[in-house]
């Protein structure tokens, strides 16, 4: 990966932050899911610090714990990410939306016309959905994978196809002559698949990156492989180790190559869960704060991932050097980080204080141990760059920007500032309008 730089995004999950609880710290708003304003914020503290784009999960559905921990979801990410384009003119915009639940001509134009009013700057992480509270929204019943896969498939390739279907010089804007638009370079695209289907055109013109940037996200299923590689220039991973990271980014790089595609054309994002802190300690106290009790919630699954029994009445001791050297980590891949932290010699409740067990990698402390990280990983070649999810968004992502981003460029493995004023540019992935003729030729597959 030598001479080039890392890419950075901002994991943007609702008002408050990445951790459980995050909604009850002190210093945030209880009330940010619904206020604008902290998303907007969010983004211009990301934007500052250069981040190429934000990544807006999307889980459109009431999860059993809401009583509690709250909604933990955009609003709507469309209508906030509208907002959010006024407020800001670098940073992208990846938002989630599924192929098992929308049209592809919805799909289409929501993300066209965000591309537009953003000045090309948006991006579509294309998802297939198979959790039946979702479903449930939909009034429709969960289907089985392969109906699932082909579905997208076909709502990709329509969606792209609609993209195109206005072309790139069809708008003339001849007001002497009144002449508005070439009609022959607006055409139906005609396309008709097993489970979706569109007439078309979509009547919107192409914004400054031509057409929104396609995004895959998850883990590497034959499946979502063969998704990626036909269609992604962008993929969202969840790996916790640097070989697991590297494995999973040439299994991408490989699909695009065996779907025609140059490899160097999808970007391969690792996840990062970020406490800044002046010390290690400082963070950890910070965490155990906002996190409280639910650390008992945790026992169970930090003891089966290191094969320990460990006694809830003795949270504040380190586990005993005999136990540590009869643990042995099992196949989760998060139980070696966890008995490297144990090996340390921290407390139970402050080994889970790491984020051991979080959903992505987990550091904690001065911005040197952060930059440290990313640098490592991004040398290493296990990403092209990372997405960002701080704990708590209120102060968190300022922290990044203003302690973590200068050593990072001190370093010379980020850059200094913007590439250009698009996703594409600020990705560095090449222009596409419509169907990708490596992938299905100029008709199309």
């Amino acid at each position: 990966m030598t001479g080039n730089k890392m890419i950075l995004g901002l994991a943007l999950h609702d008002g408050s932050g990445s951790l459980r609880n995050a909604w009850r710290a002190p210093h945030v708003d209880a009330a940010a899911y619904a206020d604008i304003d902290a998303n907007v914020h969010s983004a211009q503290a990301a934007e500052r610090g250069g981040f190429a784009f934000l990544f807006i999960p999307d889980f459109p559905a009431a999860r059993a714990d809401i009583g509690q921990q709250g909604v933990r979801n955009i609003i709507d990410p469309m209508i906030a990410l509208t907002a959010i384009a006024r407020a800001t003119s670098r940073i992208g915009f990846v938002a989630t939306g599924s192929t098992s639940f929308q049209e592809p001509f919805n799909l289409a134009r929501q993300f066209k016309a965000l591309d537009v009013v953003s000045h090309g700057r948006a991006g579509w992480n294309a998802v297939t959905t198979s959790d039946p509270a979702v479903a449930a929204n939909y009034g429709r019943p969960v289907a089985e994978r392969s109906e699932r896969y082909q579905r997208a498939h076909e709502s990709l390739q329509i969606v792209q196809a609609l993209w195109g279907s206005w072309e790139e010089d069809a708008w003339v804007k001849d007001q002497a002559t009144g002449r508005y638009l070439d009609s022959s370079k607006l055409q139906p695209i005609n396309m008709q698949g097993t489970y979706v289907a569109s007439r078309g055109p979509l009547a919107i013109p192409p914004s400054e990156q031509g057409q929104p940037v396609i995004f895959s996200s998850g883990g590497p299923s034959p499946h979502l492989l063969s998704l990626a590689g036909r269609y992604a220039s962008g993929f969202i991973a969840e790996v916790w180790t640097i070989e697991e990271a590297r494995a999973q980014r040439q299994m991408v790089r490989n699909a695009a190559r065996d779907a025609g595609r140059d490899p160097d054309d999808i970007k391969f994002f690792a996840g990062l869960i970020a406490t800044v802190a002046p010390s290690v300690r400082e963070g950890l106290d910070r965490r155990l704060e906002i996190i409280g009790a639910d650390i008992g919630m945790q026992i169970p699954h930090l003891a089966s991932m290191l094969g320990v029994k460990i006694d809830r009445s003795r949270l504040d001791d380190p586990i005993s050097a005999e136990q540590l050297a009869a643990a042995r980590p099992s196949h989760d891949p998060r139980s070696g980080i966890a008995l490297d932290v144990a090996r340390q010699g921290w407390s139970v409740r402050d080994i889970l204080a790491h984020g051991v067990i979080d959903f992505h990698p987990t550091v904690v402390g001065p911005p040197e141990l952060h930059a440290d990280h990313l640098q490592t990983w991004f040398e290493a070649g296990a990403a092209d760059g990372f997405w960002l999810s701080p704990d708590i968004f209120a102060d968190g992502v300022d922290a990044f920007v203003d302690q973590v981003v200068p050593l990072l460029r001190q370093r010379g493995v980020y850059p200094d500032d913007y590439i250009g004023s698009t996703l594409r540019e600020n990705l560095g992935v090449p222009a596409q309008y419509g169907l990708d003729p490596r992938v299905f030729g100029e008709g199309g597959e």
